[in-house]
């Protein structure tokens, strides 16, 4: 179905869709800023938690929070603004992937920690954007098989998994990281919880703009006290220069492992379907039609960014939710106000200094925020699985076996670490990898293939159509971008009494089905 970008008027003139105006720059200034407001937190716990699992030196942090910030922020203009046949045009700033958080630390502990796990990490990444940025040219019919893998079950399950598996590692943080000398010391935990308790006070009491930084809010007090209290140290900021640029294999060239690479690959996987699942949820906002053709030019762009950021120091990328939730409350759904953003953020990360503030976030602050953050991973995975009939056993059976996996690398530690090749270990001792590989197995056991109208996730409403109308109803609003079928709708009003009595005799023929006033079919869409 071809997708229309322009709308009618009251006047009958052609005007631009909401997704393709440019605002006045004073609102896109302002509307972009906010989507950075809102994605700032997210963006940057990534590369802290995974720099930190690492221990990579506060030079060495300072820079992977840079270069996260400059890929984002072309990442985002290049799905926003599109380039040919690569990315949505839609509202979707691109952030890293919590998803590739776990597997990240395992394959960089697996090469031995510091600089050196960066290269067989950014090897791995680029060779996983390079694949799925081919796998989204793939002839229609062969993508949408692929595609059918991926039913609610799945889905619902990934998500759920991703968000159980990463909360441990926000906790970690909050009991003052892994691996530090006073790990586990009360006031970490004091930290944690006021920042937390902070965030949930925002959320619950504060205005919709604030609760939508709360994450962002939550970190600026809780680092605050923290520095107050003398427990925050910015001495690294003063050291940091006021402009750096990120350099394509900074820390060196990237090694390409196998192993790695096939758990980089899962990743992407899973990337995909998050992806997939924000472009039907954004279209749904914003009035626009979202086919198997926009889907494939967004993960398009998630594979390009992908292997960019492999280039430029940063990790795998995908369409960010947080961003698509601040669409739906704002309600500005131009595409142009991510591109703002986009440039705000590749500013930002020409900025050192602003990356060290970051990096000074203290462990317990830090874990406070991600926990509230990954929890709420978790509970959008429930939210998918309530689309799901639990009550078949089968889909029980699914994601009660799936979750179970996923907390065996936690659970048995020792299983992976002394009775597991070292290579075979790297890809197997990641609760996201085992919980994802389970769900898609025994969901073709038992369900076989998803049939092929049914999308990867829950299925958006679209805007009605007037052709659907009973007589004697409005015609559609044109913002509803049912435009082009009006003309129906009101031949319906016209013919209504007559189809009622055409419908007792014609058997089979659909209660909805809308006639022009000479009997032809009305066009159900444009």
């Amino acid at each position: 179905m071809a997708r229309v970008a322009a709308r009618l008027s009251d006047d009958g003139q052609q005007s631009t869709h909401p997704v393709d105006e440019v605002l006045p720059l004073p609102k896109l200034a302002l509307y972009g800023f906010q989507h950075v407001l809102a994605f700032y937190a997210g963006a940057v716990i990534v590369p802290i938690i995974v720099g930190n699992a690492l221990k990579l030196s506060p030079e060495q942090l300072v820079y992977l929070i840079n270069a996260d910030l400059f890929t984002c922020g072309i990442a985002s203009i290049i799905q926003a603004w599109g380039i040919g046949r690569i990315g949505a045009r839609l509202p979707l700033i691109q952030g890293v992937t919590f998803t590739a958080v776990s597997p990240m630390i395992a394959i960089g502990l697996g090469a031995g920690g510091g600089t050196a796990a960066l290269l067989v990490i950014y090897g791995a990444v680029i060779t996983a954007g390079i694949a799925t940025f081919a796998f989204a040219w793939l002839p229609a019919k062969a993508f949408r098989t692929v595609m059918r893998l991926f039913p609610p079950v799945v889905t619902g399950t990934v998500i759920t998994v991703l968000g159980i598996v990463l909360i441990p590692v926000g906790l970690n943080d909050a009991a003052g990281g892994l691996g530090s000398p006073d790990f586990g010391e009360p006031k970490h935990f004091a930290y944690a919880g006021g920042t937390m308790l902070f965030i949930l006070v925002l959320m619950k009491l504060g205005r919709p703009f604030v609760s939508s930084i709360s994450i962002l809010l939550g970190l600026v007090g809780g680092t605050a006290v923290a520095f107050l209290l003398g427990d925050a140290k910015f001495g690294d900021v003063g050291n940091s220069d006021w402009i750096g640029v990120t350099t394509p294999f900074h820390f060196g060239v990237p090694k390409f492992e196998w192993f790695p690479i096939v758990l980089m690959l899962i990743v992407m996987l899973i990337t995909m379907v998050e992806t997939t699942g924000d472009t039907y949820a954004v279209g749904d906002i914003v009035g626009k039609d979202v086919d198997s053709e926009t889907v494939a030019r967004a993960l398009r762009a998630d594979g390009a960014a992908t292997a960019l950021g492999g280039v430029l120091n940063s990790f795998p990328y995908v369409a960010f939710a947080e961003n698509v939730g601040l669409v739906r409350m704002t309600k500005v759904k131009s595409r142009f106000v991510v591109v703002a953003a986009g440039v705000f953020m590749i500013i930002l990360g020409l900025l050192p200094k602003a990356a060290a503030i970051v990096a000074a976030v203290p462990h317990g602050v830090l874990g406070g925020a991600a926990t509230v953050m990954f929890a709420m991973v978790a509970l959008a995975g429930i939210q998918t699985l309530a689309k799901v009939d639990l009550k078949e056993e089968k889909n029980a059976l699914i994601v009660g076996v799936s979750l179970a996996f996923a907390l065996l690398p936690a659970t048995v530690p020792v299983f992976f670490t002394k009775h597991m090749d070292a290579d075979l270990s790297s890809l197997l001792n990641s609760g996201v990898t085992l919980g994802a590989t389970s769900a898609i197995v025994l969901n073709l056991i038992f369900n076989g293939l998803a049939k092929d109208e049914v999308p990867v996730v829950p299925v958006v409403a679209l805007p009605a159509q007037p052709a659907a109308a009973p007589a004697g109803a409005e015609k559609a609003d044109p913002a509803d971008g049912a435009d082009e079928a009006g003309e129906a709708g009101e031949a319906d009003e016209a013919d209504g009494a007559g189809e009622a009595d055409r419908a007792q005799t014609e058997k089979g023929e659909k209660a909805e089905k809308a006639v022009t006033a000479d009997g032809a079919q009305a066009p159900a869409s444009s």
